[in-house]
């Protein structure tokens, strides 16, 4: 179970790499936690891939930097915004879902994921 939970947050997280909106960090170390749990194999596979990088940079410094934070939520509100506004056909059902999966990047920037100190 925790194999399959921690290949979806994986998924996730790649998603969060080119979706405004949606986070990497919190499910690339949820994954990291359920391999630890499960398989050691797939965490040493998942620190040692492209994807390992975010998941050092939050443990070297404890979390994310106030400038890291605002970089992320300034450009998920951009991404956001242009999405719903020019991309998103007035009344699709994707103009409130989108505006919705930006205030829940947000918040959990804000909110879930701790303060670092900047190098």
């Amino acid at each position: 179970m925790f194999i399959g939970l921690g290949l979806i947050a994986v998924g996730l997280g790649v998603l969060g790499v080119v979706l405004p909106g949606l986070p990497t960090t919190p499910f690339l170390l949820l994954a990291s936690w359920l391999f630890y749990r499960s398989s050691p194999q797939l965490q040493q596979w998942l620190l040692a891939s492209w994807l390992g990088k975010y998941i050092r940079n939050y443990q070297r410094r404890g979390g994310m930097t106030a400038t890291q934070k605002a970089g992320a939520i300034g450009v998920m509100t951009v991404m956001v915004l242009l999405s719903t506004f020019f991309f998103i056909p007035v009344g699709s059902v994707a103009r409130v879902i989108v505006p919705i999966a930006g205030a829940v990047g947000v918040l959990t920037v804000l909110l879930w994921v701790p303060n670092a100190k900047d190098d």
